[in-house]
């Protein structure tokens, strides 16, 4: 196998795109390996690794049906409900916090005339 061309941060070639510059040129890397990487040092730390594919390998991101639309819906509300008082929220539940903001900073008083 032949190892990775590697490139300092932001010298990389024309030609290559990580992911994410991928997606906002509509892009996927469409089952192409890594083509490269970039590596930014650091000081305390081993580098950041950042993986490069080929954009001229690249396809079109492929369209949104109504079944994936739905489902993204679907998905998004289930995560704004809170399992606690099982009400919608209005926002999507922190899972740091596990339930909304009511419940988890319900005061100990208010806590015994809600049970």
């Amino acid at each position: 196998m032949a190892a990775l061309p590697v490139f300092r941060w932001h010298l990389a070639p024309d030609g290559y795109a990580t992911r994410r510059q991928l997606r906002a040129q509509g892009l996927r890397p469409s089952g192409q390996g890594v083509a490269a990487q970039l590596e930014r040092p650091r000081r305390r730390r081993g580098p950041l690794i950042a993986y490069l594919y080929r954009i001229d390998v690249a396809k079109p991101v492929r369209p949104m049906t109504p079944g994936r639309w739905a489902a993204l819906a679907k998905a998004n509300a289930t995560r704004r409900i809170c399992p606690e008082c099982r009400t919608d929220a209005g926002y999507t539940i922190p899972p740091s916090l596990g339930m909304c903001v009511t419940c988890a900073f319900l005061e100990p008083s208010q806590a015994s005339r809600s049970a």
